[in-house]
Parts: structure tokens; C-alpha cells; sequence
């Protein structure tokens, strides 16, 4: 991405869903190269913000703050949103399980939630949201992944009604991430020990991108952005057989069957997509199909892929070998 003009100094920061994997990622990066001007973690589990705030102080000559509180809460969000520039919006329930088994919790936290954020954003006059999607949004078989098709559709519109009063809105969606709390990877590292790893199907495939580039990536995209991108960035795959290979060599591996609401292969770009989208050297940009918001067109740059375009975990073309993972997850 080619940089613009950007001083985090003179921002004021909040991240929804702070002391998640991605959250605690994101303040240690903030705080580490862009000094932002104040720095801001929304949760509902007081005991995880008691703990990070052990490594993240708050108090006088800190941009730390720690609000206390749910997305579902619309009040609690403006008031938390009150002087803030810029909202990462983290939030999320993302477990697939949890999903089909209580879904309207996740329409609760993942689609309300979400719509709560945008109304407080532009009501607080906040310059800029980006919310976190999923490649589980792309022709999702499953509730979580419809969520976050609806989240990423009520964030690029939210441009409709924010852009007017000096609000924009963008979102990503990258695949799984390397050792995040629910991920595959603790638990192959658990299964190891117990000398049996189980496998839904040897033939899956998934993305796979560490914290740190998608923090990175999310910072960059948001620097970037104008208002109604999607940002998806490249990254490489790998088949989950492969994957629990590298992670316990030798031990049995067990296929247990797919479970509801999984793929076989992710995507992080349908084909019915592809004439939205454009390529960049290292990421793509789906802009939306529908900008009421301006008679502007915002794709500008990049290169048109084909018609018959899709990204996705089967055909990705850039796999990840079982050194790179080792290398990624401290085990090599």
C-alpha cells in the first residue's frame, strides 16, 4: 500500500474487544511504533482488562484508558466513544461451535453490535471505523459467517449516512490466524502431548496470517482507506493435514468427520466478487457495489482482476511450507 499522510501522534485511539488476541496485539504495536496520542480498550471481562492493564498501565503519562462494557450497549458506546478519532472495531463472537448452537447471540454481539458502533461513531463524530471480518463471510455455510457478512455489509453502507458528517467506514477479512485463542494450532500442541491429533478431513485447506501481520495490515488499512473498501491481504495456505504434520511429527492423526458449518476450503474473494475487486502488489481491495455516498469513484488504483476471479485456500498458489509454520509458531 502506498503510505499517505498519517500522524497516529495526533489521534485518539479504541479498539472493541481490546484484550482479545488481536486487541492485546494491536495496543503492544500502538504503543511500540506510532504513539498515539491516547489509546483506548473496550471489553466486558474486567478480570482480562485487571490483567492487561498489568502490562499496559493506565494512569498519569499513559495513553492507556479501559472502558468497561458490551457493543450491545449502543449508550455505553457513545459515551465511550466521546473525543475518540479512530475505532478498531474487534469485537466479535467468532467460535462457529457457540454460533450455530446460540445464534442469536452472535446476531446479538456480531450484527447488533456492530450497528451500535456505527450509530455511536457517527453520533460521536468518530473519523474513522474499520471493522474485522473473516474469510468465513464469503459464501457463508455457517451463522458466524453470515454475522459477519451482515457486519462487513453494514459497515461499508454506514458510509451513507457517516461520510457527511466526517465519519468513514472500511473493513478486512484475512483466514485463520497463528496461534490466536481458539485457534488449531494450541490445540494440535495439546493433542500432541496426548499422542493423537484430530483431523475433520485431510483434503482441508485454510489462509493463515500471524497477529502481527494482521495487526500490521489492519494499521496500514486504515491509514489508506477512504470509506467502503474491503481490504484483503495475500496471504499463503496450507492443508490442515500438512499443518498438524508439522506441529507433532509422527504422532497418529485421526479424521473425525467435517463438522457442521465448515468448509473444506476457505475463500477470501468469491467469484461473484471479482468485478468489484482490485490487486495490489501484496493485498486486494473489494470496493462496493453501491456508493451512494458520493459521486466519487473510490476505485481509482490497483489493477482489475478477471471475471472468473476467486481467492481461495485450495488454490491460493502460495502455500505455506511446514518450516514456515515452525518458524511462525516457535518450534522450529
Amino acid at each position: 500500500m502506498g503510505q499517505q499522510p498519517f500522524n497516529w501522534r495526533d489521534k485518539s485511539v479504541l479498539v472493541t474487544g481490546g484484550t482479545g488476541s488481536f486487541g492485546k496485539q494491536f495496543i503492544e504495536t500502538m504503543l511500540a511504533d506510532y504513539s498515539p496520542r491516547r489509546l483506548a480498550v473496550l471489553s466486558r471481562d474486567e478480570l482480562k482488562q485487571s490483567e492487561m492493564s498489568t502490562q499496559f498501565p493506565a494512569g498519569k503519562g499513559s495513553p492507556m484508558r479501559y472502558f468497561l462494557g458490551d457493543v450491545r450497549d449502543a449508550d455505553r458506546l457513545r459515551r465511550a466513544f466521546d473525543g475518540v478519532d479512530i475505532v478498531v472495531h474487534a469485537a466479535a463472537m467468532k467460535q462457529v461451535p457457540a454460533s450455530e448452537a446460540d445464534p442469536f447471540e452472535a446476531v446479538l454481539t456480531n450484527i447488533i453490535g456492530t450497528k451500535n458502533v456505527i450509530d455511536a461513531a457517527i453520533d460521536c463524530g468518530v473519523e474513522r471505523v474499520f471493522t474485522l471480518s473473516t474469510d468465513k463471510a464469503v459464501n457463508p455455510v455457517n451463522l458466524y459467517g453470515a454475522t459477519k457478512l451482515v457486519s462487513e455489509k453494514l459497515t461499508v453502507q454506514a458510509n451513507t449516512y457517516g461520510q457527511s458528517k466526517g465519519s468513514s467506514f472500511a473493513c478486512c477479512r484475512y483466514g485463520n490466524v497463528v496461534g490466536s485463542r481458539g485457534s488449531v494450532v494450541p490445540l494440535f500442541k495439546k493433542q500432541k502431548i496426548n499422542g493423537k491429533i484430530t483431523l475433520t478431513d485431510e483434503r482441508m485447506t485454510r489462509f493463515w496470517i500471524t497477529l502481527d501481520e494482521g495487526v500490521r495490515f489492519v494499521i496500514r488499512s486504515i491509514e489508506n482507506m477512504k470509506g467502503g473498501e474491503v481490504f484483503v491481504p495475500k496471504i499463503p495456505s496450507m492443508k490442515m493435514s500438512d499443518l498438524a504434520e508439522a506441529l507433532a511429527p509422527g504422532v497418529k492423526k485421526v479424521s473425525v468427520g467435517i463438522r457442521p458449518g465448515e468448509k473444506l476450503h476457505e475463500a477470501l474473494i468469491g467469484e461473484d466478487e471479482s468485478r468489484l475487486v482490485r490487486e495490489f502488489d501484496d493485498y486486494y481491495v473489494l470496493y462496493p457495489a453501491y456508493q451512494s455516498w458520493s459521486d466519487e469513484d473510490i476505485a481509482t488504483d490497483g489493477n482489475p482482476v478477471g471475471d472468473r476471479f476467486r481467492y481461495q485456500s485450495d488454490s491460493n498458489g502460495w502455500e505455506l511450507t511446514q518450516d514456515e509454520l515452525l518458524k511462525i509458531t516457535d518450534l522450529d
